[in-house]
């Protein structure tokens, strides 16, 4: 039900966290605008990409790799430019939000949060950097949180992370604005990937979030994938620098 991009057909797009979870979707979403989708997630994907190509008739290209490996991730970011040509929308969307008490954390659990939720995503970004200068221009898309912006509890070093995201955003925008690449943050709300509801979504935290929400729908990974499809797409070629927020009206910007 997503409108179409005809801009993003034929498009070089590089998922991180492609997958599973919104990840997938977002793989799914792009693969059926007819982009040229390689991703890269830590766990085996070999039978969802399998599956993709014969859903779709359009094949992803995995690659295994832990984002944490910043080598490696620029190894697949350069083996998807020559396979599909220069990366021209990135989606950084891969994050790990590990639940943690603030005194329980130790100089390793925080090096290892920022090095997922954060780090990676700023050397993803400068990985195409290049690439995008050579094309023209092109759209990061950094996956943040409304978690930090309703100061949630029991994950601080998550939500310093996406607070991060956000101004990284922001920063680059502004410093890669004349090369024609556009920077934005997508900040979703809880949505209900396999994992969340294996680990954390009991029925009182659900009804307490539901509460919150404007509309009383909980959000699935496919709520997700129009508002990316939009922030690669030409359809928001003067938006760069800012924060969409999709989550069913929990918090409100400006």
């Amino acid at each position: 039900m997503n409108a179409v991009y005809p801009d993003l057909d034929g498009q070089s797009v590089f998922i991180t966290g492609g997958g599973s979870g919104i990840g997938a979707a977002l793989t799914e979403g792009f693969l059926r605008q007819g982009a040229k989708v390689a991703f890269v997630q830590r766990s085996d994907a070999s039978d969802f990409a399998e599956h993709m190509a014969e859903a779709t008739g359009n094949r992803p290209h995995f690659m295994s790799c832990d984002i944490t490996d910043i080598q490696r991730l620029r190894a697949c970011i350069d083996e998807a430019a020559e396979r599909h040509g220069p990366v021209t929308a990135l989606v950084n969307n891969a994050a790990n939000d590990q639940r943690h008490k603030a005194e329980e954390v130790d100089e390793a659990f925080w090096d290892w949060s920022q090095a997922i939720n954060l780090k990676a995503y700023f050397f993803a970004a400068q990985a195409v950097l290049l690439g995008m200068r050579g094309a023209g221009g092109g759209s990061i898309v950094n996956f943040s949180s409304i978690s930090y912006m309703m100061g949630n509890a029991g994950y601080a070093s998550y939500t310093t992370a996406n607070g991060g995201i956000t101004a990284m955003t922001r920063s680059l925008a502004r410093e890669w604005g004349p090369d024609g690449i556009r920077v934005n943050a997508l900040m979703p709300g809880w949505v209900l990937t396999d994992k969340q509801l294996d680990k954390w979504a009991d029925p009182d935290s659900l009804a307490a979030h539901l509460e919150r929400q404007c509309l009383k729908e909980h959000l699935k990974p496919e709520d997700i994938v129009g508002g990316t499809l939009f922030l690669a797409s030409a359809a928001s070629r003067m938006m760069t620098g800012q924060a969409l927020v999709i989550d069913g009206g929990v918090v409100v910007t400006g």
